[in-house]
């Protein structure tokens, strides 16, 4: 039985079980000869001899699991996740709902080991203070203090300049909007896989080749519009030089 620490208690955090597309929870099963990508069954169709493409089920499996102790005994490495993922939901000290939350434990049980465990472990007491020892040294100068450079120009947004200059950051080098600002959108849910068909690879491939054009086409008019900026820019800083200066906050 491999033992596996558990995914979050969100069930869309879950891998899908690649027979019926429930989302997995534990115990479970995968598929120790099927690779790269893992094969993962929940037990009903394990049992019933769930076959897909070249995994059989006569393949030697793993039982996958969290139920072992971690810590302590009497919690398994499952019910440390979810105290874990209590504390964080309803806020350390609340020990009433976090015990609500966890069904398993009682609010004292939760209190007591999250304080032993998490808060009062001497492991963690002295790698904190090791850590506060160093954050001290690297800033025992002090702070520098800040002051923004306006070499580059840095025009708030929605002002004159920042509109005249096409939503362009001088000091990022970059606009606040890309051309074709949405191309990853087409890529985003592409996923390779060794069970793709030749037709279905080519798709996909097609698919990547087109968003390489696309940024092709995107990087052509970013280098255009700069040097068309640039040019506008510094004529347009040529003549606030001779501006008052009520003139020039409005501009920026």
């Amino acid at each position: 039985m491999d033992r596996l620490t558990s995914f979050t208690s969100d069930p869309f955090d879950k891998p899908p079980c690649r027979g019926c597309s429930s989302y997995l929870t534990e115990p479970y099963i995968k598929c120790a000869e099927c690779g790269p990508s893992a094969v993962l069954l929940c037990l009903q169709c394990f049992t019933r001899g769930f076959e897909y493409k070249k995994h059989q089920s006569d393949h030697k499996y793993e039982i996958m699991t969290s139920d072992f102790p971690v810590l302590e005994p009497g919690w398994t490495a499952q019910e440390e996740m979810a105290l874990l993922e209590a504390v964080m939901d309803c806020g350390f000290g609340n020990w009433h709902d976090v015990a609500y939350q966890m069904r398993s434990k009682t609010k004292e049980e939760c209190e007591s080991h999250y304080m032993k465990n998490f808060i009062n472990n001497p492991l963690f007491s002295s790698t904190l203070l090791s850590l506060r020892k160093n954050k001290d040294s690297c800033f025992s100068e002090g702070a520098i203090p800040f002051k923004p450079s306006d070499d580059p120009p840095r025009p708030t947004f929605d002002s004159v300049m920042s509109r005249d200059m096409a939503g362009y950051m001088p000091a990022r080098a970059d606009f606040m909007e890309e051309f074709d600002n949405y191309a990853e959108w087409d890529l985003k849910d592409i996923d390779f896989v060794d069970d793709d068909s030749d037709v279905l690879r080519a798709l996909k491939l097609s698919v990547v080749d087109i968003y390489h054009s696309r940024l092709r086409e995107r990087q052509r008019r970013k280098n255009g519009n700069i040097l068309c900026i640039a040019s506008i820019t510094k004529s347009s800083l040529s003549s606030l030089c001779q501006c008052t200066q009520s003139e020039q906050h409005a501009w920026y």
